[in-house]
Formats: C-alpha cells, sequence, structure tokens
C-alpha cells in the first residue's frame, strides 16, 4: 500500500517538476518555436544574416527591458521609457546640431564622446526625478512615470518644434563624425548595437548576482517594509533603479537616432509597453522581487522575433499587434499561474 502511495507521489512529483520547466523555460521554448515556424514559413528567415539584423532590431527594446527589469524588480513601474528615449535622441541630434553661441557668433560642435556622456546625464536626471517623486514623495510609480511620459515627450517637441533632425553625420572636419559607427558598424560581423545590449547584459547581471545592491533590489522588491527593517536602504535603491532605467533608455536613443541617422521627438512611443511586455514574457513578476536578466533577454528577442517573422511572411501591421497582446496576456497569465501557486503554498 505505501509502495502504490510512493509510486504516485513519484509520478505526481515528475508531472509537476515537467510544468514547472515548462513554465520556468517558457519564453527560451517560445522563442524555439517562433524560429521554427517562421522557417517553415519563409525560407529567409533562418539566415545569418536576418538574425543579425533582426538582433539589431531586438537591440533598442532589450536596452529599454533591461532597465525596466531594474525597476520591476523593485516592485515598480517606469513608463517614461519610450519618451525618455525619444528626448534623448533629440537632445543628441541638437548637440550634433552644434551650439550656436550668437554673443560669440561662434557654432560649438561637441564630440562624439561628449554627446553620449551628456545625453546619458539626461536620462539620469529624468530617472532621479522619477525615483525622487517615487521614494520621498510617495507618488504612485504609475502616475509619477506617466507624468514623466507626457513632460519628456512634450519636451522633445518643443525643442524641435515638431520636426526631425536629419542627417547626424557631425563636422568631420572638427573631429565630429557622428553616430554613424554606432549604427551601422561591425565588429567580427556583429552590429555595435548588439555588442552594447550585450554589454549592458553583462553588466546588469554582475549588478545583481555580484554586488550587495542586488541583494537590496531583490530583498527591497519581495517586501520592501522587512528590507527596510534589515537596514537595507530601501528609498536610496529605489532612486538608483529609475536612474538606471533613464540610463538604459538613453542608450537605447543613442543606438536608434544612430540606426537612423535621425532624431524626431515622437521616436519610441509605446516602447514602454513592449519593454514591459519583454520583462513579463521573460518570467519577471510584476509584483516585484523575481526576474533575471537572461529571462528579460529572452523575452525582448521572443517579441522581436515575432514582430520581424510577421512582417517577413507579409502579415498585416493591425494583426501583428493583435498577436503582440495576445502574447503578453498569455505571458501574464503563466505568470500568475507560477507565482500564484507559490503565494498561496507560502
Amino acid at each position: 500500500m505505501s509502495d502504490t502511495t510512493a509510486g504516485n507521489s513519484a509520478k505526481k512529483k515528475g508531472g509537476f517538476n515537467v510544468v514547472q520547466l515548462l513554465l520556468e523555460g517558457r519564453a527560451f521554448f517560445a522563442l524555439i518555436a517562433i524560429i521554427l515556424v517562421f522557417s517553415y514559413l519563409s525560407p529567409n528567415y533562418a539566415t545569418v544574416s536576418n538574425f543579425l539584423i533582426m538582433a539589431n532590431h531586438v537591440a533598442i527594446f532589450g536596452l529599454l527591458a533591461l532597465g525596466m527589469m531594474l525597476v520591476i524588480l523593485n516592485g515598480g513601474i517606469d513608463l517614461s521609457v519610450g519618451s525618455v528615449l525619444g528626448l534623448t535622441g533629440v537632445f543628441a541630434g541638437f548637440l550634433m546640431q552644434g551650439i550656436e553661441i550668437e554673443a560669440m557668433g561662434v557654432i560649438l560642435y561637441p564630440p562624439v564622446w561628449a554627446v553620449v556622456v551628456l545625453t546619458l546625464a539626461l536620462g539620469a536626471f529624468v530617472g532621479f526625478c522619477n525615483g525622487i517623486l517615487v521614494a520621498w514623495f510617495k507618488v504612485p510609480a504609475f502616475v509619477a512615470t506617466l507624468g514623466s511620459l507626457y513632460v519628456a515627450r512634450g519636451v522633445a517637441l518643443l525643442m524641435t518644434n515638431g520636426l526631425t533632425y536629419n542627417n547626424l553625420a557631425g563636422r568631420p572636419e572638427l573631429g565630429n563624425t557622428g553616430f554613424d559607427w554606432l549604427g551601422f558598424n561591425r565588429i567580427g560581423g556583429v552590429p555595435v548595437g548588439v555588442i552594447v545590449l550585450a554589454v549592458v547584459a553583462i553588466a546588469a547581471g554582475l549588478l545583481l548576482s555580484r554586488t550587495a545592491f542586488g541583494r537590496w533590489l531583490y530583498s527591497s522588491g519581495g517586501n520592501a517594509r522587512a528590507a527596510e527593517l534589515s537596514g537595507v536602504p530601501v528609498k536610496r535603491v529605489q532612486i538608483t533603479v529609475y536612474m538606471l532605467s533613464g540610463m538604459c533608455a538613453a542608450i537605447a536613443g543613442l543606438v536608434l537616432s544612430s540606426q537612423l541617422t535621425s532624431a524626431g521627438p515622437t521616436a519610441g512611443t509605446t516602447y514602454e509597453l513592449t519593454a514591459i511586455a519583454a520583462v513579463v514574457v521573460g518570467g519577471a513578476s510584476l509584483m516585484g522581487g523575481r526576474g533575471t536578466v537572461r529571462g528579460t533577454l529572452l523575452g525582448a528577442f521572443v517579441i522581436g522575433f515575432l514582430s520581424d517573422g510577421l512582417v517577413i511572411i507579409g502579415v498585416s501591421s493591425y494583426w501583428q499587434t493583435v498577436f503582440t497582446g495576445a502574447v503578453i496576456v498569455l505571458a501574464v497569465m503563466l505568470n500568475s499561474i507560477q507565482y500564484g501557486g507559490k503565494a498561496r503554498k507560502g
């Protein structure tokens, strides 16, 4: 009798392990399925050149998603990243066009490294403002970052009067060669944008796994009150993750402006939703405290490869939106099953 009970228990345990494996690895399995399906539907999909092109597209969403993941781990949300991408891209374009000083009758053309540093600083500043609103003034993250979304987009429109900065090639005679190296150059055949994404992902992974800040982030996202009582500087962690999210959005803005060799104030519209989708598809919990860099990257590739695959086989852009939305809903449902079960057991 006991042997039968033990056998049933083992079967249940084995079944549970299979389900758990499928839940935890759903982003990976979804990516494999997407590649197989579109490879069958289009002979041009599964080629090295096409994978590199799609990965270059994914780099934008991946950078936004990595910053978003840090905020979601903290139990927050950052709706401003798409607008920050647009604002920082416009800001970089403004600097690349030259800064005219009327009193002196000169135009200053800052070098590319200075443009990059100043653009990252702007992204960090917007994130700092978000963090202060959330951490010190207790404004709900949804409301605070929604306000920043509109402010950043409005400032970008005001800076350009609704127009686009074209021809961001710089002035070679002044040592300013523009952003072409970031958008079009390749290192070992790999687009620079993909390499930038990999570097940021590695840095984020090390931050979460090898530093005290990473432990603080997971603990404060899981239970902020308990973490604070344990000595975790919760407010500092909150401000820092929003600053890092702003910087990731600024990097994405630089990469996108470089790829397009132009910067428009409407760039990045609704990208914040795609970033959230990538994080959720990657297995992170919207309640905070759960999520990984690897999962977020897989989520970004799932969304990106799905979108590009639909374009390649000629599916209407309207249906693309439907499919993307369905993937998000399915991912949230699976997250609820995975983490909801654990919460009930706890």
